[in-house]
């Protein structure tokens, strides 16, 4: 179970305006999908250790992050 559809929405218009004010927001997200579409940088932690981090264009366009992650492994 997670939030309704329209709440996730609305949060991330949320931090959609907190990112173009230039104001830093930590996220934690389950749909990296749209997490990696907000984020500048973006840290993937498994087992409670960041194993793979940098800007989060090049985390979506990471092999191993769309096939475990994104469900993919088309670069986008």
């Amino acid at each position: 179970m997670g939030l309704a559809p329209q709440a996730v929405a609305a949060i991330f218009e949320h931090v959609a305006l907190l990112r173009k004010n230039r104001i830093g927001v930590l996220l934690v997200e389950q749909n990296a999908r749209l997490a990696l579409a907000q984020a500048d940088r973006a840290y993937v932690l498994e087992h409670g250790r960041i194993t793979i981090s940098g800007p989060a264009a090049s985390l979506a366009n990471n092999a191993r992050v769309r096939q475990a992650y994104l469900g993919s492994e088309i670069v986008m």
